[in-house]
């Protein structure tokens, strides 16, 4: 639940703010003494009506703009000459909301009216919605709510900034550090299981010289090394994103595609309605997306083919991949390493992942990435 100030819920806030009003601008005018007697009942709903909008002002503040300036001069017009302040919360609200043109526009038409009213209605020539001072204190009166409205909302503008700073910065420095355990633990196992294989090897190599059969245990620890190798090369190349090397994005995705074909992989590829800008990190997400699924086909699903279709739709970008190896849904395998990083990535970025076995047979992993048309 949303909330306003001192904790209290925002639409319980807005409620007790169109109250308060409402009553304000009700017993300012019971002080007062109208023009028409008839025309008390009318007056006071006005008043009313006028405070008691802004209860809808966080929802819909042009709205609530109009409907104040309509009771201001309404009120006018039934002899009550009571400053509008429901109608300068409303211009601090749709300010505040960023509607500054309209605001200005809505607030000049409402001034004419105001004019134009007090001539036709009142036995005085100038008698203002805006209070007795005058055009100038009414101009006075709307500078200051909108100047408020402008100063809130430049104020938030900012705060939110800062939060999202600080967010792509702590995200930073996780992925850096996840860099650094990788680097260290690339180096450490590297250096491991190189010994190992180069031992299994040698004793391969011997005993095939001397004539002897090599054992098969030998020969699996020997296979054995040289993928652990090759994953963790891999693993590595996977999450290193430096200035040495530049960063792999929607322009490589074809050439990724084609080296699965070099493996033995049927794999195809769509790209529908090419947008003209990316951001970076989308950009980079996508291609690890598309590796990683590729590189799960090939490894671990047993498929021989595999389809990958990128559409870029007008606010987002969908990448589905879909193979048809045995994975069914009685069947799924855990989530590994590799589709938890695709997920944690998807995640900060505020899209969608989904990654599970089809009922017909085969694996389907499907993203969705928000992009910001105006970055």
């Amino acid at each position: 639940m949303d909330r306003g100030r001192f904790g209290v819920p925002a639409g319980v806030w807005d409620w007790a703010v169109a109250v308060g009003v409402a009553a304000l601008l009700v017993g300012t005018g019971l002080s007062g003494e109208s023009s028409t007697a008839n025309s008390d009942l009318v007056g006071y709903a006005l008043l009313a009506g006028g405070g008691l909008a802004l209860a809808a002002g966080r929802r819909a503040p042009l709205l609530v703009l109009a409907v104040t300036g309509l009771c201001a001069v309404g009120y006018q017009a039934a002899g009550f000459d009571v400053l509008a302040v429901s109608y300068l919360v409303a211009v601090y609200g749709a300010v505040r909301a960023g509607h500054r043109t309209i605001t200005v526009a809505v607030s000049l038409a409402t001034l004419v009216a105001a004019h134009l009213t007090a001539l036709v209605f009142q036995d005085e020539p100038v008698r203002e919605a805006f209070g007795r001072g005058g055009g100038v204190l009414e101009i006075a009166w709307l500078i200051a709510a909108f100047a408020a409205g402008e100063a809130v909302r430049q104020a938030e503008r900012r705060a939110e900034e800062a939060e999202r700073t600080r967010e792509e910065t702590a995200r930073r420095r996780a992925d850096e550090e996840r860099l650094r355990i990788a680097r260290e633990l690339h180096d450490s196992l590297t250096h491991q299981i190189s010994v190992i294989k180069v031992q299994a090897e040698v004793a391969v190599h011997v005993a095939r010289r001397l004539g002897e059969q090599v054992p098969e245990a030998m020969l699996a620890i020997q296979e054995a090394g040289r993928e652990a190798s090759r994953d963790l090369r891999a693993t590595l190349e996977a999450l290193r994103d430096d200035d040495t090397t530049p960063p792999r994005g929607l322009d490589d995705v074809p050439e990724l595609v084609e080296k699965s074909r070099t493996l033995g992989l049927d794999a195809t590829l769509t790209i529908d309605r090419r947008q003209h800008h990316v951001p970076a990190a989308v950009d980079r997400t996508i291609y690890r997306i598309v590796q990683e699924a590729l590189t799960n086909v090939a490894r671990h699903a047993d498929a021989t083919t595999a389809v990958v279709r990128i559409d870029c739709l007008p606010d987002s970008l969908a990448i589905r991949i879909d193979d048809d190896g045995k994975a069914t849904p009685a069947t799924a395998p855990l989530p590994g390493l590799g589709l938890l990083g695709m997920r944690e990535r998807v995640t900060a970025l505020g899209g969608r992942l989904r990654a599970e076995p089809r009922d017909g047979g085969g694996f389907t992993v499907q993203a969705e990435l928000p992009v910001d048309r105006t970055s």
